[in-house]
């Protein structure tokens, strides 16, 4: 039986008046990335989510394998996909691409993640709102544990942007929604395949990621007015497999602030998912990664707050280009004819081609951004993990 890490009853107590060095709000991807970048700093860490670390899967969970790898995570793969097919009501075409995707365990891959994060410590909490800033710079985050403060905060909780203010709602708010499926599979397969048919989503696309023991199914629409549970349910239908085990969520589909009021947004909550393709898993690593540099920089006397900040925005809006790229495409695809579209398809079924495109898409948030982790971290941090659990 898993043992939940979710502090209840008795051990709920009180987080109000503790005080970290750098606070991170949110333990999925994008956060993960930020503490694994403070890992041996020295820098008092703490890390909230309201739900233990891996406990909520919200997505795919697809990502570039090449990523997987550089991070090293490549345990928690469960199948690698090598093609993509697309499917329109004109055909289907196949491409094999120069890098795979993997789909991956939600769970191992989040552990994993964290067993590279050093002395970081974490604690089960929902974050509600950002507070008082102090006379010596730290900043107070109100959660339902009590107010936390730090002079380095974080907002990797998502698309809602909680440190943040106005919010996002939808459906006003610039972000498609995602629900899919996870019915039983055997295994087999060895492509993602998408289905950009109006008569599934008008304005989005469908997806099968085979995923070893499951299969996951499901569709986005670009539109969040658009309702996506029938046509996911029809899609299962169409593909011979069970609507069951369901899970979804909004994700953004434009480029957001990294920075506000002296916070750093990374992930979802900066917009950090690619226009089009709804890819954000790769991006939130990549921006994560920025994001905790110069967090580092910070807390190793290197820099101060104010420059570190600068220096991230700075990095956040020179990736404007592709991510409007991204946007013209995801409004052009859905009004092209779908004979235009299919032959779009077909003249990219080149290997040269292939590889030059989905090249520069990898490139956009390549891998090689990514240092190794000092061995040292990774064995302390399971040490301490280690006596922790036998000290219970």
């Amino acid at each position: 039986m898993t043992v939940r890490a979710t502090s209840r009853g008795a051990q709920r107590t009180s987080l109000e008046g503790t005080r970290a060095e750098v606070l991170i709000c949110g333990a999925s991807f994008a956060g993960l990335a930020v503490a694994r970048e403070l890992a041996d700093s020295g820098a008092r860490v703490l890390v909230l989510d309201r739900y233990e670390i891996g406990e909520r899967q919200t997505s795919a969970c697809a990502c570039p394998t090449p990523w997987l790898k550089a991070l090293g995570l490549s345990d928690s793969i469960k199948q690698e996909l090598p093609y993509m097919s697309f499917t329109t009501p004109g055909g289907s075409v196949r491409y094999r691409l120069p890098w795979s995707w993997s789909a991956f365990d939600y769970r191992q891959l989040c552990l994993l993640l964290w067993d590279q994060c050093g002395q970081a410590r974490f604690e089960t909490a929902k974050v509600e709102s950002v507070g008082q800033r102090q006379a010596d710079g730290t900043i107070d985050v109100i959660t339902d544990r009590g107010t936390i403060s730090a002079p380095l905060v974080v907002d990797a909780l998502g698309w809602r942007r909680v440190l943040s203010s106005p919010h996002y709602q939808p459906p006003q708010a610039p972000l498609s929604r995602g629900l899919e499926v996870h019915p039983d599979h055997d295994g087999s397969g060895d492509a993602l395949d998408i289905w950009v048919e109006r008569g599934i989503v008008r304005r989005g696309y469908g997806w099968r990621v085979p995923a070893g023991d499951e299969a996951r199914i499901g569709v986005g629409s670009y539109d969040p007015a658009e309702h996506v549970k029938e046509p996911t349910v029809e899609l299962a239908e169409r593909l011979d497999r069970d609507a069951v085990r369901y899970q979804g969520n909004w994700f953004p589909h434009r480029l957001r602030k990294g920075t506000e009021d002296e916070i750093f947004f990374a992930g979802d909550s900066a917009g950090h998912c690619f226009p089009l393709s709804g890819e954000g898993i790769r991006t939130a690593f990549y921006f994560g990664i920025a994001c905790g540099r110069e967090l580092r920089a910070v807390v190793e006397g290197r820099n101060d707050r104010a420059a570190a900040l600068l220096s991230y925005e700075r990095f956040n809006a020179a990736h404007k280009r592709p991510f409007a790229i991204a946007l013209a495409l995801q409004r052009l695809i859905p009004v092209l004819p779908p004979w235009l579209l299919t032959a779009m398809l077909s003249l990219i079924g080149s290997q040269r081609i292939i590889d030059r495109v989905f090249g520069w898409y990898l490139n956009q948030a390549a891998p090689q951004f990514v240092d190794p982790i000092p061995a040292p971290a990774a064995a302390t941090a399971r040490a301490a993990r280690t006596l922790s659990g036998a000290s219970r």
